[in-house]
C-alpha cells in the first residue's frame, strides 16, 4: 500500500515546509544528498518551485538549488 501523503519534493509549492521521508536513489547521489543536509526526517522548505527557473530549497541555515530530476527523488511528507 502507499501511502497518499507521500509524494516527491517536485510536486510541492514554493513557501511549503516538508519532511524527508525518504530518498529513492543511488549511493552516489545519496551521498552527494546528505553532504547538502538532505536525508530522512530533516525539514525543508520550498524558495522556489517556478517554471522555468531554479528549484530552490532551504535546508537549515542554507539555501540549495537542485535540478528538477534530483528533487522528483527526494520522497516528502507533511510536517
Amino acid at each position: 500500500m502507499i501511502d497518499a501523503a507521500l509524494k516527491p519534493l517536485s510536486v510541492i509549492k514554493s513557501g511549503a515546509t516538508v519532511k524527508v521521508a525518504r530518498i529513492n536513489a543511488g549511493k552516489g547521489l545519496n551521498a552527494k544528498l546528505a553532504s547538502m543536509g538532505l536525508f530522512p526526517h530533516v525539514k525543508i522548505k520550498v524558495i522556489n518551485n517556478g517554471h522555468p527557473g531554479p528549484f530552490v530549497i532551504a535546508v537549515k541555515d542554507s539555501k540549495v538549488a537542485l535540478g528538477r530530476g534530483m528533487a522528483n527523488k527526494i520522497i516528502v511528507c507533511d510536517v
